[in-house]
C-alpha cells in the first residue's frame, strides 16, 4: 500500500474519526459528555487488555528475540528526555521547572498512541512482534525517573521518592506490567478463553476512548496561546526526532518494518497519564498548561493523523523500501 493511500486509510479510520468528531463536540459546545466513570474503565479495560495481549505474546517469544529490542527501548527512555530537555532549555530558554516537566512528558509514552499504531499496522497488513506491549512497560518509567532527576540536581525540596512511589503503583504501569504478567504465565492458551472480552472488542473499546480524547484535546487547545509558537513548533518537531530516533534504533535491533514503525510511534509520543501525575507530586511548581497543552493539544493529534504514516514511510525507507 502505497504512503499517501496509507494516510488517506489513517485519516479515515473510525479512531481517528472519532477523534475529530471529539474536537468538533467541544469547539461547536456539544452537550456530548462521556461519563467519568465510563472513561475510567475504558481506560483500565486497553490497558489491561495490551498487557495481556503482550504478556501472552512474550511466553511464546524465544529470549534471544527481545533483549535487542527491550535494550533499544532502554536507550529510547534514556536519550528522549535529555534531547527533550536540551532542546527546551537552550533553544526555548525554557527554566529548569518546566524544561524537565516536559522532558518527563516527551522521554516517556502514550498507551493510547501505541495502540492507534499497532491497529494502522493492522489495517496496512503489516505484521508486527508481539513482544511490544512489554516495551512500552520498559519505556514508561526510565524517562520520567531521569527528567526529575535532571530537576532535582537543580533544586531542592522535590519529592523524589514520591514521585518515584506514584509511576510504580500508577494504574498505567501496573496495569500493563500485571497484565503482562498474567498474559505471561497463562499463554496463548489463557488468552484465548478471555479473547471474546479482551481481543475482539479492543478496536470498539479504543474508538469510544479516542472520542473522548478528542473533547479533551480540544479544550487544551484554548491554552496555544499561552503555550507559545516555540511550543508548538516543539509538540510538533520533537516527535519526529523522537520518532526517527525510535525507528532507526529498532531497525538495529533486528525488529521488522511494523514493529520499527510501532517502536518510533512510542518514542514520538507524549505521555499524559503516568507523567502527569509524577509531574504534580514532584514539581508543582511546572505549569499545566505547557505540558498538557504540548502532549495532549499538539503532539497526540499529530501522531494519530500524520506521525505514525510517517514513521510507517522512515521505516520501510530504513529497511530498503519492504
Amino acid at each position: 500500500m502505497e504512503t499517501l493511500e496509507l494516510l488517506r486509510t489513517n485519516l479515515l479510520s473510525p479512531a481517528v474519526l472519532a477523534f475529530v468528531l471529539g474536537m468538533v463536540a467541544t469547539l461547536v459546545r456539544s452537550d456530548l459528555k462521556i461519563p467519568e466513570a465510563l472513561y475510567t474503565s475504558l481506560s483500565i479495560y486497553l490497558l489491561l487488555a495490551i498487557g495481556l495481549k503482550g504478556g501472552a505474546a512474550l511466553a511464546s517469544t524465544p529470549l534471544e528475540e527481545v533483549w535487542r529490542p527491550a535494550l533499544a527501548t532502554l536507550a529510547l527512555g534514556v536519550l528522549t528526555p535529555l534531547l527533550a530537555y536540551l532542546v527546551l532549555r537552550r533553544l526555548g530558554r525554557m527554566d529548569v521547572v518546566n524544561a524537565a516537566a516536559l522532558a518527563a512528558h516527551y522521554g516517556s509514552v502514550s498507551a493510547v498512541t501505541f495502540a492507534a499504531a499497532t491497529s494502522f499496522m493492522q489495517a496496512a497488513r503489516q505484521p508486527v512482534e508481539g513482544y511490544l506491549p512489554t516495551l512500552v512497560a520498559i519505556l514508561e518509567v526510565p524517562a520520567i525517573v531521569i527528567a526529575l532527576l535532571i530537576a532535582r540536581r537543580n533544586l531542592k525540596g522535590s519529592s523524589m521518592g514520591e514521585a518515584v512511589r506514584e509511576i510504580l503503583t500508577g494504574r498505567s504501569i501496573l496495569l500493563l506490567v500485571g497484565g503482562s504478567l498474567i498474559g505471561f504465565l497463562s499463554g496463548p492458551e489463557g488468552l484465548k478463553k478471555v479473547s471474546a472480552v479482551f481481543v475482539e472488542p479492543f478496536q470498539g473499546a479504543l474508538v469510544l476512548f479516542l472520542l473522548e480524547l478528542g473533547m479533551v484535546a480540544a479544550k487544551r487547545l484554548r491554552d496555544l496561546r499561552q503555550a507559545g509558537a516555540f511550543l508548538v513548533g516543539f509538540g510538533l518537531g520533537m516527535p519526529v526526532v523522537h520518532g526517527a530516533l525510535g525507528v532507526w534504533l529498532g531497525s538495529l535491533a533486528g525488529m521488522s518494518v511494523g514493529g520499527a514503525t510501532v517502536l518510533g510511534t512510542m518514542a514520538a509520543s507524549a505521555s499524559y497519564i503516568a507523567a502527569p501525575a509524577a509531574v504534580r507530586i514532584a514539581l508543582p511548581q511546572a505549569n499545566p498548561s505547557y505540558y498538557l497543552t504540548a502532549s495532549l493539544g499538539i503532539t497526540f493529534p499529530f501522531n494519530l493523523t500524520l506521525g505514525i504514516p510517517l514513521y510507517f514511510a522512515l521505516s520501510r525507507l530504513v529497511h530498503g523500501g519492504s
